[in-house]
């Protein structure tokens, strides 16, 4: 059946988000985690000692939701928090956490390299360009 949508740049990228997560989840769930989890332990990993809260504005996640969710990665016992001052909690990851996370890091390069090789070679290199100009142009 033809899509009448398919025209549309934003509707296809919703879709292919929407395909590509799906299918990301699938490969992270004998882990037990889902690629939130994943962005943030590897934004935490990257960057030891971030804020709770600025990790939460680095990947969009509301306010409200950032404390029930490193708590449930804290709880496997993957993070640990530290006070920095009054209110902010630098997270780090935890030894169980840094070997999670190297086995996540196996996943997502598969996962990367057969969602890359969907793609015709000589369009390759013009993925990630043109993913970060839809991305990071300000609206």
């Amino acid at each position: 059946m033809h899509d009448p949508l398919a025209q549309f740049p934003g509707y296809v990228l919703r879709r292919a988000s929407s395909a590509t997560l799906a299918e990301l989840n699938r490969r992270l769930a004998p882990l037990h985690l889902r690629h939130t989890d994943v962005a943030f332990l590897l934004l935490v990993e990257a960057s030891p000692g971030i804020t709770q809260s600025a990790a939460g504005r680095s990947l969009e996640i509301q306010r409200a939701n950032m404390v029930p969710f490193v708590a449930r990665l804290q709880a496997r016992g993957l993070l640990e928090r530290r006070p920095v001052d009054g209110r902010s909690q630098a997270l780090q990851l935890t030894p169980r956490g840094r070997k999670l996370v190297a086995k996540v890091r196996k996943v997502v390069e598969s996962f990367e390299a057969s969602l890359l090789a969907r793609v015709p070679a000589k369009l390759r290199p013009m993925v990630l360009p043109v993913l970060m100009a839809l991305w990071k142009t300000p609206a």
